[in-house]
């Protein structure tokens, strides 16, 4: 019997964290044929990722250009893997949650009608505008898909209320796969200035905004928030790892740079980010990533946007829609500081994203649909 051949393909930072445990899988499972493709979306970000996990691409589209827009991202990843697709003719393409990548191989896919798994199916705030473009991304590559890998209940749901009805099926997430191999043992950072701050006595705060939407007056909000908490708890560090954008930098640089207790720290590589959430007091961020990393760490979340596209973890208890008011997101952030009754509950609240076998489950449906196993493996559940 043939080997079943799947091609993994993704581009930036987050894919390639989410992606690299699922790859790695499928390299390890016998009768699969595995073929990774990166494009390159973050060329600078992806090196360290995939260098943790083993991972070496067996293509690279490199299709990373100065200001890219989201048209040269999208139409430069198309073109790029057409040919590909025709040279390995995969049983089926497997693409990660809401990049312009994602949603550039789903449709290379479907041109060829080649069959589409969607990894982080079902995520939505019904806001097509935010996050931007995201949102509208992975609704439509729900409807190009074929295999809808939701990391939870609600996920699943939500395919379902928009009329999908087959192949829907409950993983978790696979960046919990990621974290029980970065975060284990004793460890320590590979950054001496990050290590030392890290060493000091007091809360840490760990900080990250760079979503679109937060562009402009809501990330000034975002930074004068961060001001007003350094001058209100002078042992409090908050570590910022920048992000690469310069409208990013362009905003952040003239409000916190050189700030007391404000530390901006270079991109982090996987391991150092997930130490880092590790070892932090609580995590303020826009980032979707972050709000499913940090609960599997014990880490209360504010998340600094105005919905969110994850919200098993408000209802869960394990962050709070912080919004990007600066008063509010200063007065949430006062509140997990000072009120250990707060704090506590959002650190033990149950993590609502997975158990760390979401790539398995992945790789048991495909091996079932294919007709190499007679089931896949349960769905996750969320154990009370």
């Amino acid at each position: 019997m043939a080997n079943i051949k799947v091609l993994s393909v993704f581009g930036t930072r987050p894919e390639a964290i989410k992606m690299a445990p699922v790859c790695r899988a499928l390299s390890e499972t016998g009768g699969i044929a595995s073929v990774c493709c990166v494009t390159g979306q973050q060329r600078d970000l992806l090196p360290p990722m995939l260098a943790h996990f083993g991972i070496k691409p067996d293509y690279d589209l490199n299709i990373m250009g100065h200001n890219q827009t989201l048209t040269d991202i999208t139409v430069n990843a198309l073109t790029g893997l057409e040919p590909i697709l025709r040279e390995e003719k995969p049983d089926v393409l497997l693409c990660h949650g809401d990049t312009s990548t994602t949603l550039a191989a789903a449709l290379a896919a479907f041109y060829q009608k080649i069959p589409v798994g969607h990894v982080e199916a079902g995520l939505r705030t019904y806001d097509r505008y935010s996050p931007y473009p995201e949102e509208m991304n992975r609704t439509v590559v729900s409807r190009l898909a074929m295999f809808h890998f939701c990391p939870t209940v609600q996920n699943k749901r939500n395919l379902e209320k928009e009329g999908v009805a087959r192949h829907l099926y409950v993983t978790g997430n696979t960046v919990i796969d990621a974290i029980s191999q970065t975060v284990a043992g004793d460890y320590d950072f590979s950054s001496p200035t990050l290590q030392e701050i890290v060493g000091r006595d007091g809360p840490i705060v760990l900080v990250t905004a760079h979503r679109r939407e937060n562009y402009g007056i809501p990330l000034e909000n975002i930074c004068r928030a961060i001001l007003d908490l350094t001058q209100k708890f002078p042992d409090l560090r908050v570590i910022w790892p920048e992000h690469p954008s310069p409208v990013v930098r362009g905003t952040i640089y003239p409000l916190v740079r050189g700030k007391p207790n404000i530390y901006l720290v270079g991109p982090l590589d996987v391991l150092q980010m997930h130490r880092l959430m590790a070892k932090c007091t609580f995590v303020m961020t826009d980032s979707g990533g972050l709000q499913e990393e940090a609960p599997a760490l014990g880490k209360p979340v504010l998340v600094l946007r105005r919905e969110t596209e994850r919200p098993e973890a408000i209802e869960a208890g394990t962050a709070i829609l912080a919004g990007i008011e600066r008063e509010r997101i200063t007065k949430l952030a006062c509140a997990l500081i000072e009120d250990a009754g707060l704090y506590n509950k959002m650190a033990s609240a149950v993590n609502p994203y997975g158990d760390g076998h979401a790539s398995r489950r992945i790789i048991s449906f495909l091996q079932w649909h294919f007709g190499r196993l007679a089931a896949p493996l349960d769905e996750f559940e969320v154990q009370a």
